[in-house]
């Protein structure tokens, strides 16, 4: 019986567990568009602040409190009947002052043969030139007076500097203005197209630099997609215009700027947004399926990869973000790495494996049921 037990003990021995079938992939490299989400305010294309030139009471306001004006319709009408008569006394001036020269070149017309004949003394043909030659700039002097009253005229029409849509009016009619205040008469905002100002911080875009310089990327499309505050995701597309060559001191991020159409006007100046587009495009990402990357208490990603002995080793991964079903893994592999993606829960660090593609892994039938007699 002893002779038996021992027998028997070897026989299990020798037999031992059979090494755990495992599928596989071959990593590759692939070009992973590395989108970025962030933060951004809706700004208007333009803005403009209408603004009095002359100084008087208004008369009249000739549009709609936020509806849509056009450049050069008037806004407002401030009262004009001043400016109609300084206007008018400019031009009686330089009617004076055309006959007045018209006169003195006579004058000195007729002078000037009796001065060459010494009828008269050249010191009055000369005096008399002087006065023609005066006359006539004080004909011009009236002229831009005429001019500069006729210009201010027009100014008691207070047109609308661009085309957009206008806000509140913050004067009334009978209100006095003065060419050089301060507040506006009203502000008009451009919104058909409108800015979208985005913020990164400088660390994200000095990576980013970085890696295009390394050649490890390349710069990605320049098309943005707009999600609103109420989760929705805003229609038409935007494109990205330039970036600040400036750091904010105070919140230490750089501002993109990009532009997106607003024909329906859905896009208000002020409103928070935010911007997903693909900054860049990592050349050198290797894409692994979710379920092979596992992560330990303290966050870090690894996987385990069939080593030249076919057994299971542990590699460190970095992996911060998905591209549909998988991890982006940007360090800790590398192409021809075969990892394990299936059969994960029998595999140990070290042991044995008996690896196959992951495209047709061999399926183990169950053991059938004892046969009753």
């Amino acid at each position: 019986m002893a002779l038996a037990s021992c027998s028997g003990g070897e026989d299990d021995k020798g037999r031992g567990r059979p090494v755990p079938e495992v599928g596989y992939i071959v990593a590759s490299t692939s070009a992973v568009p590395m989108a970025v989400e962030l933060a951004g305010r809706i700004a208007a294309f333009e803005m403009s602040e209408v603004r009095p030139q002359v100084t008087g009471l208004i008369r009249r306001r000739l549009f709609t409190e936020g509806s849509v004006v056009r450049a050069g319709q008037t806004l407002y009408e401030i009262d004009p009947r001043l400016f109609r008569a300084a206007t008018a006394q400019a031009s009686a001036n330089l009617n004076s002052a055309i006959a007045n020269a018209e006169a003195t070149r006579i004058r000195a017309e007729r002078l000037k043969p009796l001065a060459e004949a010494q009828a008269v003394a050249m010191q009055d043909y000369t005096d008399a030139v002087a006065a023609a030659r005066q006359a006539a700039a004080a004909v011009q002097q009236g002229r831009a007076q005429v001019e500069t009253a006729q210009v201010n005229l027009q100014f008691t029409r207070v047109p609308a500097p661009i085309t957009g849509r206008i806000g509140r009016s913050l004067f009334t009619v009978g209100a006095l203005v003065t060419g050089n205040q301060a507040e506006p008469l009203a502000v008009i905002q451009g919104v058909d197209p409108v800015f979208v100002d985005i913020q990164q911080s400088s660390a994200e875009l000095l990576t980013l630099r970085r890696s295009l310089a390394q050649g490890g990327s390349v710069p990605g499309s320049a098309e943005v997609a707009l999600m609103l505050e109420d989760g929705t995701e805003y229609g038409p597309r935007g494109v990205v215009q330039f970036s600040e060559v400036m750091v904010n001191a105070a919140t230490g991020t750089v501002t993109l700027r990009a532009r997106f159409p607003n024909p329906q006007g859905l896009l208000l100046p002020g409103m928070f947004v935010r911007a997903r587009f693909d900054q860049s495009i990592d050349t050198t990402a290797v894409l692994v399926p979710q379920a092979a990357v596992n992560r330990n208490a303290r966050g870090q990603a690894s996987v385990f990869v069939v080593d030249a002995g076919n057994k299971a080793a542990e590699r460190q991964v970095t992996a911060d973000r998905t591209v549909g079903t998988d991890w982006v893994v940007t360090k800790g592999l590398k192409a021809g790495d075969k990892v394990i993606v299936q059969g994960l829960a029998k595999v140990k660090p070290g042991a044995p494996i008996k690896p196959v593609p992951a495209s047709k892994p061999q399926v183990i039938a169950p053991p059938s049921p004892p046969k009753r007699g």
